[in-house]
């Protein structure tokens, strides 16, 4: 489903966040990525669908060079590839229930989208996936009125209107405490189980990866350390992705 070939990302200032990632995603997989803060996990995940612009190599989704696509191509392509953000990026004054519809956006007209006029059809559809993960008794809650676990169930909402083959979860639970951290996974779990959608799901703690992941990538200083199995990160693995004096610190 998607290759990524030799992925380097120098920003301004010579930081280089990622330095000859190459890797293949199979169709279903629940892939992790894991790392220290600034190892490039989210540069990663934002190469991918060119919110931010590689230096070198290639994104290939489906066969398509995601790298070289023109700016039409690009849309189509996005279409398919939902996005669940860390800090929820939802429209904090609007209902719960424009924020999903907004994830329709690539698909119905722009000028009726731009005064929240959408088809019933589509309404429907943003509560059927509000039930989905449980907060449809909110859809007309204004968005800053939830709590953080809620809005980011509201993001996964949102991310399923686009019908996506593929969702990129950026470090969806790092703001969340323990126990919101488990619901909102066991969400995305159930998307990747039921629906078959494909999820790569950057996390901070080994035991979230181990629980939801069906293989774990690691990232150390913008380079692919470690890919294999959730059960093979023991732990020496676990001092060389997070270094010698690291404590692993469970997520009960």
């Amino acid at each position: 489903m998607l290759e990524i070939r030799h992925l380097t990302k120098v920003y301004e200032g010579g930081v280089r966040a990622l330095e000859d990632v190459s890797l293949t995603v199979d169709e279903g997989e629940f892939l992790v990525v894991i790392g220290l803060s600034g190892s490039g996990k989210s540069t990663l995940m934002r190469c991918i669908n060119r919110l931010v612009e590689p230096t070198g190599g290639q994104v290939l989704y489906r066969g398509i060079d995601v790298t070289a696509a023109s700016p039409e191509e690009l849309r189509r392509i996005r279409r398919r590839i939902a996005m669940v953000f860390q800090h929820f990026n939802l429209v904090r004054r609007s209902t719960v229930l424009t924020n999903v519809l907004s994830g329709r956006l690539g698909y119905v007209n722009p000028w009726a989208s731009l005064l929240h006029r959408f088809p019933p059809q589509e309404v429907q559809r943003a509560m059927q996936n509000l039930e989905r993960v449980g907060i449809a008794e909110k859809a007309y809650a204004r968005a800053d009125t939830l709590s953080g676990g809620q809005q980011q169930r509201v993001g996964i909402a949102r991310a399923l209107m686009q019908e996506p083959e593929l969702i990129l979860a950026d470090e969806p639970v790092s703001a969340l405490d323990p126990a919101t951290s488990h619901g909102v996974l066991r969400h995305l779990e159930a998307i990747n189980r039921d629906d078959g959608i494909t999820v790569i799901c950057n996390l901070h703690f080994l035991d979230l990866a181990r629980r939801y992941g069906t293989r774990i990538v690691a990232l150390k200083e913008g380079r692919l350390i470690f890919d294999g199995k959730p059960a093979e990160v023991d732990r020496g693995w676990f001092r060389e992705i997070y270094g010698q004096e690291a404590e692993e610190v469970g997520v009960s």
